[in-house]
Formats: C-alpha cells, structure tokens, sequence
C-alpha cells in the first residue's frame, strides 16, 4: 500500500492496466449494480443548483425517474447515489447514437451548460473511496464488465493511477498526484 497524505492507497492501483473501452462495454457501468453512482454529500448541493442547466441533456426516462424520485437517493446504509431508472440504468445516463451510455451531466459540462463535469465517482472509476475516520482508502475495484478495459490499458501499457490522472487531481489536488507518481514510480522507493 501507499500512503500519501491522509489517503492510503491499494498497491492494485499503481501495478493494474485500465483504460476505458467503450466501443467494447457500451458504458454498461452506468446500467449494472444495485445503486446509481456514490455522491458526496457537496455534490447534493451542486445537483440542487445545476438541475436546471443538466435537464435538457437528460432523455425523457431519466427526467421522469428523476421527477419520481427526486435528484439523488439515499439507500439503506444513508449513503447517497444517483436516481435510477426501474433499478437499472443511471437516470443521468443516455445512450448516444452508437448505443454507448453517456454521462447527461457530462455532456451538459462539455457544451458549457454547467461546471459540474460528473459525479466524482464516476470520474473516479475503477477506483473506489471508502472513508474511514482521518483518512480515504483508495482501492481498485475489479468488474468483470471493465476486462475490455484492462486488456486496453495492458495494450497501451496505461496503468490506473494513469489513466485517472484528472478525476484524482480533481479530488485530492496537483501535489498529491505528484506525490503519488514519486511514490510509483520511484525506483528507490518501497511500498509500504
């Protein structure tokens, strides 16, 4: 493990391939598992603002699962996800016209009709946080969904730590990548 700050981070992280292969998974990561995507609790507050900038981006599903059930849900251990539709698919999610899933948010980010890029969740993935008192577990969370993913990065010799270079500047700041990458990439230095 590494540990930098008050983050302690999966040696999976440093030593497995992964690169987002749409064209091969389709965005199913938006459609499997039990929940939405994990929010934090700030991005609660960033939904309740920007809904209005993101709704035209969203298809009629998800805008009437969202009118249903609200912005965000609360599960039964008081965490916080995205609204699904029927229990499947994100309702922020759209298929675009190769039948790939896309972020609604995220499309709503990049035609300049809101700051929030995606949950950082989302942007996050393969890496999932568990918090805990003091400091964030940073660990790779393997699906068998991403293989595609894994091969492609292989291919590419992009390791995760790589490949989500922004989404982790974005959480946790330019010097912490930094720190991260001296770790890895050190040949003197050991994990712990």
């Amino acid at each position: 493990m590494i540990i930098i700050q008050e983050t302690v981070i999966s040696d999976d992280i440093a030593d497995n391939f992964f690169v987002c292969n749409l064209e091969a998974c389709k965005g199913a990561c938006c459609v499997e598992g039990d929940l939405g995507a994990p929010l934090e609790e700030a991005e609660l507050r960033i939904l309740e603002q920007e809904y209005a900038n993101i709704e035209p981006f969203l298809n009629e599903a998800g805008k009437a699962a969202i009118k249903a059930q609200g912005l965000y849900i609360k599960d039964w251990e008081g965490d916080f996800s995205t609204t699904t539709i029927d229990d499947k698919e994100c309702a922020y999610a759209l298929y675009d016209e190769r039948g790939i899933l896309k972020c609604g948010i995220e499309q709503a980010y990049l035609a300049g009709a809101t700051t929030f890029k995606k949950p950082i969740s989302c942007h996050l993935y393969p890496i999932r946080i568990t918090k805990y008192d003091g400091f964030d577990a940073l660990n790779y969370d393997r699906w068998g969904i991403c293989n595609p993913a894994c091969s492609f990065g292989g291919s590419l010799g992009v390791k995760v730590y790589q490949f989500l270079k922004e989404p982790l500047i974005r959480k946790y700041g330019e010097s912490w990548y930094g720190e991260l990458v001296r770790e890895i990439e050190s040949p003197t230095t050991e994990k712990k």
